[in-house]
């Protein structure tokens, strides 16, 4: 049940993190433009545009009165509009990540009434995969910082920012929280040796004679 319960988190943290606009927290702005780099009269408080893999928020003009002031959204388009190369690698390379743990998720749940299918053990295979989804994850999280010196990161993070180094920008949860659910993706290929175990005990087995098919692992 641990195992099931931690690969179901796993795939939300990652998916809501990839979809996330707070990759990048840009340097603070004067609240006048809706876009990072424009001038104009705003109040003395300023504001942090944030940045992601394909998303941004920023100022919206349009309703500076307003309590909610920011503009959350995507600024591509399409594919081919994300900002960067390496950014689209990163897309590429955690969307199959996170495919692979939402599936393995959604198998979670039938292991407890099922243990193996065709002679192999689903708690293996969804381990074994659970590994693979967490290096395609490494690997776009290696590749995102060398976005970094692209010209809409520069635009938010100012002149210095290049490759690996975000200039005027911090790191923001999401990216974090990507870490974060990378850790965890392995931890639960671990976990998942330990729930096969579990299940070929002798007292599971015992029961699975007695006509017990729901078991719960604890």
């Amino acid at each position: 049940m641990l195992w099931t319960l931690l690969s179901i988190v796993v795939a939300f943290a990652e998916l809501i993190a990839f979809m996330s606009a707070d990759w990048l927290i840009g340097k603070a702005k004067p609240r006048s433009g809706a876009e990072p780099g424009e001038q104009g009269a705003g109040t003395p408080e300023p504001y942090h545009p944030t940045l992601g893999i394909y998303a941004r928020c920023i100022r919206n003009p349009g309703v500076q009165h307003l309590p909610r002031e920011t503009l959350c959204g995507p600024y591509a388009e399409s594919f081919g509009e994300i900002a960067s190369g390496f950014w689209q690698a990163t897309a590429i390379f955690l969307a199959v990540g996170i495919f692979i743990l939402c599936t393995v998720a959604l198998v979670s749940v039938f292991t407890m009434c099922v243990q193996s299918i065709m002679k192999k053990s689903i708690f293996n295979v969804c381990g074994l995969l659970q590994g693979i989804a967490g290096l395609f994850l490494i690997l776009g999280l290696i590749l995102y910082p060398a976005g970094w010196g692209c010209q809409k990161a520069i635009g938010y993070c100012g002149h210095y920012a290049s490759a690996y180094k975000p200039g005027d920008c911090s790191l923001g949860w999401a990216f974090y929280t990507a870490i974060g659910g990378t850790v965890l993706t392995f931890i639960c290929a671990v976990f998942s040796a330990q729930a096969e175990i579990a299940t070929s005990s002798d007292k599971v087995q015992e029961e699975i004679e007695e006509g017990k098919n729901l078991i719960c692992l604890l």
